[in-house]
């Protein structure tokens, strides 16, 4: 998906837009999918890959939305420096959505926590 920042700013709130192609972070505890219990798959919400299962979804008590595992070939990861320290960040392989990061301290069986911006998600309920 090949789409200028113009176009991409055009389609997307001016949150999304910081966060998902901006890479920013939205505060802590202020995501409407941080503590949502619902079921189904959420999506990339700047062009709707499917991205994580609810099943997959726990709460860390970050303040983001935790996953333990992403679906099949709908990410991709990047190496980040950006804030002086060495962090692993996760895009949407479909856009290149900035989505959020990935850190070794998650649940079994992956061991890993995909902490995700909520604005960069839409969740399609069951």
């Amino acid at each position: 998906m090949n789409k200028t920042e113009k176009e991409w700013q055009k389609e997307l709130s001016p949150e999304q837009f910081a966060i998902c192609r901006k890479k920013g972070t939205e505060r802590a505890f202020t995501g409407r999918y941080y503590d949502c219990k619902d079921t189904g798959t959420y999506l990339c919400s700047c062009c709707a890959n499917e991205l994580f299962s609810s099943e997959t979804k726990y709460d860390s008590g970050s303040g983001w939305p935790s996953f333990w595992e992403p679906m099949e070939d709908a990410i991709k990861t990047e190496s980040d420096n950006s804030i002086g320290m060495q962090r692993v960040e996760v895009l949407c392989k479909e856009c290149g959505a900035h989505l959020g990061h990935v850190f070794e301290d998650g649940p079994q069986p992956t061991g890993l926590r995909y902490c995700i911006n909520s604005v960069s998600l839409k969740l399609n309920k069951d």
